[in-house]
């Protein structure tokens, strides 16, 4: 028995109008919102670079590497890659720091904070797997060279 034949036709226009919301908006939305969580972190160690320093000397205390350039690599990371989520550049690759940072701060960092990772990293994922969307200069990048190809 198929959708239609169980269920209210306003229900079946219902799904079907939403089914046709662009993708791309999302898409959109996934970048700048996961971007600007690790945008605005990486603002906050770039304005008080000293206190995030301490920070990870006495809190986050991530094993192997000093807490200087722990502090250096995270703000550069979050300072980055958060730009090309922005523009829907690189995209794909761009996800992958971001998606070792969000492993990194669940294993060694806040592992109760699970929620935000799961929320963070299947935003990420999804973008990894299925790219940054027509709103994005990847897919301009790939239009112009389907075009001369």
């Amino acid at each position: 028995m198929t959708a239609e034949a169980w269920a209210p036709r306003w229900f079946v226009s219902a799904r079907e109008w939403l089914g046709r919301f662009p993708l791309s908006i999302l898409q959109l939305g996934m970048r700048v919102g996961v971007g600007l969580v690790f945008f605005n972190a990486g603002l906050l160690k770039y304005n008080s670079f000293e206190f995030a320093v301490k920070l990870f000397e006495d809190e986050y205390k991530v094993p192997v590497l000093d807490p200087a350039v722990a502090a250096r690599l995270a703000m550069f990371n979050e300072l980055t890659f958060p730009v090309f989520l922005f523009l829907g550049l690189a995209t794909r690759f761009a996800t992958l720091p971001l998606l070792g940072m969000i492993s990194v701060i669940q294993i060694f960092v806040y592992p109760n904070a699970w929620p935000d990772h799961v929320f963070w990293g299947s935003n990420l994922i999804f973008l990894l797997t299925r790219g940054p969307g027509a709103l994005s200069l990847d897919y301009l990048i790939e239009r112009y060279f389907a075009k001369r190809g």
